[in-house]
């Protein structure tokens, strides 16, 4: 009996092979997992089923918002040592718990994660298609979560995974780096994981340039040095930028009339698209299916790639997410309770520790924004208003500001929402431009307050927030399910 105690976290978007990665974990017999969290992260859909149902298996659902938060509703829902990341579309052999205990069980302090050994079988007799050649890469990446085990301890300093990831690609890198740059050591395993070649249809290599985005990201986060430090390989942007220049450029100089220097630039282009495709195609197999599919996709391919890179750069250097994001406290970080003035009636919302502990370690400030008319009405003491806050604070940390409005409705005040006199209090308090701020809040008065000052407003309903404020936020603001989807349309700047 191994004393390894660990949970397993699967992200899922509904895979029919999810069934029978359970079943393997488990004929894979002990250690046995505390637990298996899987994370459903389709946006809707019915409810999981799983046969046979063992009690480990715990379902959490994670909004359709990508695998970075899918994983990260998982491993926080673990309460062990070590937390397993599987994804939904890998199996395990009959001892892969045996070799997990032993891959972990051996490591020292400072190792804070285990990669297992990837293995894609690839068809026999025939070269893979571009889309096996894809997934056959896998078994030489650094760092990818089909099969890693963390340190539960490392996955908290870290903050998680990064939801600005919004596809299986890069959060995986990213999170490894950063806690490979906190001084943790992160070790390849002997477990092994079998990982079936994708097929992905005719345009799969197109919708993989959404990927030049994320890769903007990891050089905005960590310097032109990053590919470097997650072992990628330099990629092909430098020419498909240079071929979609010389496509663009042979069409100004032919509209201009200048159809030698045209003809020129077309040659360039013509020339590069034809390296790339006769590269793609040397690769096999020879079917004029994979054949014509390589040759429209490697005209396609550069002006894509660049586009997706160009949208990434402006996305996260002009800098969509916020400098800080600003709370309401009632029924938004705590349950609402009417003039609350005991602490120990401070009940927080479900996960706020996690997001406001991971909003600290991405560096985005964070105040308090809450009307408090009990003082006013002589239901609550300033004394006890301040043991109230103390507790919050206690139970989820530091906040940057705390703006708290103790008027009542009729005494005229600028501060108490909906006037912005707390937004523009909390921006100010916490050095930031108010434009760059976002508010989450519960009612209509949180959203005005935050649309008066120019700051981007998140209303994430209740069950007594008005039919007609839900309306009003549809049309001028967003509005979020709760307050996990709230802070991730924060981060990312979507709505």
């Amino acid at each position: 009996m191994s004393d390894l105690d660990y949970t397993i976290v699967i992200p899922t978007t509904g895979r029919a092979n999810l069934h029978e990665l359970l079943a393997g974990i488990e004929a894979a017999g002990e250690p046995r997992p505390a637990r298996i969290v899987v994370a459903d992260d389709r946006p809707a859909g019915a409810d999981l089923r799983f046969a046979p149902m063992t009690p480990e298996i715990e379902v959490v659902r994670s909004g359709g918002r990508g695998p970075a938060a899918a994983r990260n509703a998982g491993w926080r829902r673990a309460k062990t040592p070590w937390v397993a990341f599987l994804d939904d579309d890998v199996l395990v052999g009959r001892d892969w718990t045996r070799k997990l205990a032993d891959d972990l069980l051996s490591l020292d302090a400072k190792t804070a994660a285990s990669q297992a050994r990837l293995v894609v079988p690839l068809p026999p007799g025939r070269r893979p298609t571009d889309d096996e050649r894809g997934t056959a890469g896998l078994e030489t990446a650094r760092w990818i979560t089909a099969d890693m085990a963390y340190r539960r301890a490392a996955l908290a300093e870290a903050g998680g995974f990064d939801e600005r990831f919004p596809r299986a690609y890069r959060e995986d890198s990213d999170l490894a780096l950063r806690v490979a740059k906190a001084g943790h050591l992160i070790a390849k395993g002997e477990r092994v994981v079998t990982h079936p070649p994708k097929r992905s249809g005719p345009l799969a290599s197109l919708r993989a340039q959404r990927g030049n985005a994320d890769d903007a990201l990891m050089r905005h986060k960590h310097g032109v040095l990053w590919r470097q430090q997650v072992g990628a390989g330099r990629g092909r942007l430098a020419r498909h930028a240079l071929a979609t220049v010389s496509a663009v450029g042979a069409a100004v100089l032919f509209a201009l009339g200048r159809r030698k220097a045209a003809a020129a630039t077309a040659g360039l282009w013509a020339g590069l698209t034809a390296e790339f495709a006769a590269r793609r195609i040397a690769a096999g197999p020879f079917t004029p299916d994979e054949i014509s599919r390589m040759l429209v996709t490697s005209v396609l391919i550069p002006p894509v790639a660049c586009y997706q890179r160009l949208r990434g750069e402006v996305r996260h250097r002009l800098g969509r997410a916020p400098e800080a994001i600003l709370f309401d406290r009632d029924d938004t970080l705590i349950t609402d309770v009417p003039y609350l003035d005991d602490p120990e009636g401070v009940r927080p919302v479900s996960g706020a520790k996690e997001l406001l502990h991971d909003l600290r370690a991405a560096g985005i400030r964070i105040g308090v924004i809450s009307n408090q008319s009990g003082v006013a009405k002589g239901l609550i003491t300033p004394d006890r208003l301040t043991a109230v806050n103390a507790r919050v604070e206690e139970l989820l940390g530091p906040f940057g500001t705390w703006q708290v409005c103790v008027h009542d409705d009729g005494d005229g005040c600028a501060c108490r929402k909906p006037a912005p006199g707390l937004v523009r209090q909390a921006a100010e308090a916490l050095g930031v431009d108010v434009r760059r701020c976002v508010v989450i809040g519960d009612t209509g008065a949180d959203v005005e307050a935050a649309l008066a000052t120019g700051a981007r407003a998140i209303l994430v309903p209740t069950t007594r927030t008005r039919q007609e404020e839900v309306d009003h936020a549809h049309r001028r603001a967003t509005v979020a399910r709760d307050l996990a989807e709230a802070v991730h349309l924060a981060v990312t700047g979507t709505r």
